[in-house]
């Protein structure tokens, strides 16, 4: 059932120039307040929000023009335009009314009246946005300014001479002002300039439903070039001009009635000209807009996010596509050169030489994007080709996926390797990725609500797939020298691809995505025809996608146990490559923020100590005892090459506890050795290596061991904004603590300077000097994190002679510190630690005992349990 719009706004006849007294203010307060909730009603039961707006803006239109016949009368020379939204008749619920005067010489007593009515209009609640300028101002602006011309193509007379009607229509109609090339170009690269701040993609977390990439800008620059360059004002008469087709409208009013409909109900949650989908209303939104939650994974503030990608995307691509054929409408034409037996070349342009081709050979559709990538200097498909492409991925549907040319065609693509990625982003943009991969369109527009996810779930597997793309690039070997080595050594990339076009394909729908996404790619595989082991490796692939990530970020990979186990899993070398590839270009997809170098350094040793383990003649893990032997001749080499004494040396490593040659490489423990010989006996001893062969910042702390020492550390390391990626606590037979930090900075995610390390190294020394600990600063969340705080899930489970304690839970500032603090005070030592993060997501693992070093009892894990509930418990700061 439709809903009644609210009435528009009675008002008695304005007395000319009698001016608007203050009863009369607060009168027309009042009123607009009563519009106001009139709409947000009609909005809540339903009502469209392009015919609310509309109705606002009438509405305020009524109130603006009484107020000038108040102020200024029925004056000659002088006129009342709306600009902006305001001008297009769209008024959302705290959008600026943007206002134009026009006045001919005005004398002192017009602008004082100009001045009155301004006010007004403030007083009467309306934030209004103005300026007073005499025509030849206008012109002059407008020459020189492409955004205050545009301002004027909007323009609409309130109030006033219609005289000035004339005037503004002479300014913006002349040819000489903004030319269509010109004007074209001022567009364009307002638009470029406006993405860039927005990272250039409409799938920020945070996105800005006006201004960013596929926002309601987007189609209001398309109805200002349709004015000035083909005069086209609309989208119906854009279809006229053959620059759209029927269906690309329907498209784009669907997509816009959604971001006017969100962009409503923004204003109404924010009560203010909010354009931002923060999180701070992201949820309750979705409930306001009817959007409920189907399980765990299927949140209803994704669907409701999902809904705004989708139009976004939708509103991005056209805008880009009707951009290009602005572009060629204004070129000339190009002499035709023929490519291949089914495809002509004008210029820069690509086109198909049959228009039934599509139609008629549906393999054609995906030879277009191969043939583009075989001609240098090509820059796109003509317009009549756009569009045939997407008339036939439209015709052909579901079949697409199932016809065994189009497969073919799409196997020839992916064998290109590096270049086909590209390929695979021009045809997502076309919408023929989704027609041939059906789960894909599934995914399209899919957010995942969490911090770590940056991107949604299409828009993260293309950026994998060009991470990918990377690799083979001469320039990115200074950044991943393994990574282009493992690449250029790859007999078939198109496995690799397809692992990274479906590792994430099955977000969304229950269960896990890993094995629900390795049989949907085992089934396309097989459709597409690949070899038998080829479908296994890509099912293998995408199952495991997570595999290497967790194992180096939540185990311990100097144990070669756990290297063991990981290399068992993994089977063979070409698969190990090939999974590390896929886990680099899968976390920098994921967010530009998760890489850094410790990460880089940690997935490097984990590859390299696995393809040792899979050597044809490699056993079983080295013993223990073999193993201490050779990390203390390989430091001992390094130590005497320095000018150390072997005797120095071995005197220092008789307090060294045997877990240090096992935990930590060859050159940590000369460099922490070194460190102690240089010291002379004086302690506490700190010592920080400011890029360590661990990728990181790395801090070694020798001091008598007592409790509260890592509660220290890790408070000063909060004060002085540093994260710890590891830590290993370890005590001597002498009771001596040998602690390692790995740390990077906290705001950049990058090792420290070497000023940083001093300032860390004089400040702890200082810290550890004192008898008193040193506490955790007091930082809040940040806007962010408040919104996805979750109860800490905290185990204990038995781990030898120790206690492992797991805690899952919400990252904030100074978290590590807390936890420090509260084991302290709840009288437990903690002897290792392994810290991991996932945006917004902290996974975090402690060997812990008492204080007579004995695993935690019952009891004592409970009180712990409880005592750090308290403390860091998501209501808590």
């Amino acid at each position: 059932m439709s809903v009644v719009l609210p009435p528009l706004p009675r008002l008695p006849v304005a007395v000319p120039r009698s001016g608007v007294s203050a009863e009369a203010r607060r009168a027309l307060r009042q009123l607009l307040g009563d519009v106001d909730r009139a709409l947000a009603t009609a909005f809540r039961d339903g009502a469209d929000a392009s015919a609310l707006a509309r109705r606002r803006g009438e509405s305020v239109k009524r109130i603006v023009v009484h107020a000038w016949v108040a102020c200024l009368g029925d004056v000659a020379g002088a006129a009342l335009f709306a600009v902006g939204g305001f001008g297009r008749g769209l008024l959302f619920p705290y959008s600026d009314v943007d206002l134009l005067a026009l006045a001919t010489a005005p004398e002192p007593a017009r602008l004082r009246a100009l001045e009155q009515f301004f006010a007004t209009l403030w007083d009467i609640g309306l934030k209004v946005g103005h300026a007073v300028r005499e025509p030849a101002q206008c012109r002059v602006l407008a020459e020189h300014d492409a955004s205050v011309f545009t301002s004027l193509l909007d323009a609409r007379r309130l109030a006033g001479d219609p005289v000035f009607d004339a005037r503004l229509r002479a300014i913006v109609d002349d040819p000489a002002l903004w030319p269509p090339r010109e004007y074209l170009a001022a567009r364009l690269a307002e638009r470029d300039a406006r993405h860039a701040r927005y990272d250039d993609t409409a799938y920020n977390l945070e996105p800005n439903l006006k201004d960013g990439p596929g926002g309601l800008r987007t189609l209001d620059s398309l109805r200002w070039m349709g004015r000035r360059l083909a005069h086209a004002g609309d989208l119906s008469e854009m279809v006229a001009e053959g620059l759209l087709d029927p269906a690309e409208q329907a498209q784009l009013e669907q997509a816009e009635a959604t971001l006017r409909r969100y962009r409503y109900a923004l204003h109404l949650e924010a009560g203010r000209a909010e354009e931002r989908l923060l999180f701070d209303y992201q949820q309750a939104l979705a409930a306001r807009l009817g959007f409920q939650d189907e399980h765990a994974r299927n949140l209803g503030v994704e669907q409701f996010m999902q809904g705004y990608y989708r139009a976004a995307s939708q509103v991005e691509r056209l805008g880009v596509q009707v951009a290009e054929r602005f572009e060629e409408m204004l070129e000339p034409l190009a002499a035709e050169q023929a490519v291949g037996d089914d495809f002509v070349r004008y210029g820069t342009r690509l086109a198909a030489r049959d228009p039934a081709l599509f139609m008629r050979r549906p393999a054609a559709l995906v030879e277009i994007f191969i043939a583009r990538l075989e001609q240098p200097g090509v820059l796109g498909f003509s317009a009549d080709t756009m569009r045939r492409i997407h008339q036939a991925t439209d015709a052909h549907g579901d079949s697409l996926a199932c016809d065994g040319e189009v497969l073919a065609a799409f196997r020839r693509l992916l064998r290109r390797g590096a270049p086909a990625v590209e390929a695979l982003w021009r045809m997502n943009r076309h919408g023929l990725l989704a027609a041939i991969l059906p789960a894909f369109g599934k995914v399209f527009g899919r957010m995942q609500y969490d911090l770590f996810h940056v991107y949604t779930v299409d828009e993260h597997t293309l950026r994998v797939l060009r991470n990918m793309a990377r690799f083979a690039e001469p320039a990115a070997r200074a950044e991943f020298p393994l990574g282009c080595e493992i690449w250029a050594a790859l007999p078939r990339p198109e496995v690799l691809l397809l692992a990274a076009l479906f590792h994430d394909i099955a977000k969304g729908r229950g269960g896990d995505h890993s094995v629900l996404g390795e049989q949907d790619a085992r089934d396309f595989c097989t459709r597409l025809g690949l070899p038998a082991d080829d479908v296994e490796r890509v099912a293998w692939l995408v199952r495991h996608h997570l595999l290497m990530s967790t194992t180096a970020q939540r185990q311990d990979i100097t144990d070669p146990e756990v290297v063991h186990r990981f290399a068992e899993t993994v089977g063979e070398r070409e698969q190990l490559g090939q999974l590390y590839l896929l886990t680099i270009a899968d976390i920098i997809g994921t967010s530009p923020r998760l890489w850094n170098s410790w990460k880089d350094r940690l997935l490097a040793d984990l590859y390299t100590s696995t393809r040792y383990a899979l050597r044809s003649d490699a056993e079983l893990p080295l013993d223990a005892g073999v193993r201490v032997r050779e990390c203390r001749a390989q430091a001992l080499a390094r130590l005497q090459e320095d000018g150390f004494a072997e005797a120095s040396v071995r005197q220092v490593w008789e307090d060294f506890p045997r877990l240090s040659f096992l935990r930590h490489r060859p050159e940590q423990i000369a460099w922490q050795t070194a460190a102690i010989l240089h010291a002379q006996g004086a302690v506490p001893l700190v010592a920080v290596e400011p890029l360590s062969v661990r990728g990181s910042t790395e801090l070694f702390v020798y001091a008598p061991d007592r409790d509260g020492l890592f509660a220290t550390v890790t408070a000063m390391l909060d004060r002085l904004r540093f994260s710890v990626m590891e830590s290993r606590i370890l005590s001597s037979p002498t009771g001596m603590a040998l602690d390692t930090f790995l740390l990077l900075e906290a705001d950049s995610q990058q090792p420290a300077s070497v000023a940083r390390a001093e300032e860390l190294q004089q400040r702890l020394q200082r810290a550890l000097a004192q008898a008193a600990g040193v506490q955790p600063s007091k930082r809040s969340m940040s806007r962010h994190q408040k919104h996805f705080q979750m109860t800490p899930k905290i185990s204990f489970h038995a781990a030898g002679g120790r206690t492992q304690m797991s805690l899952v839970g919400t990252d904030r500032p100074g978290l590590l510190a807390a936890v420090a603090q509260v084991m302290l005070s709840e009288d437990v030592r903690v002897h290792d630690a392994r810290i991991a993060t996932f945006g917004e997501r902290v996974e975090d693992f402690f060997q812990l005992t008492d204080r007579a070093d004995a695993p935690l009892d019952a009891s004592r894990q409970e009180r712990l349990l409880q005592a750090l509930l308290a403390r860091i418990g998501p209501a808590r700061e």
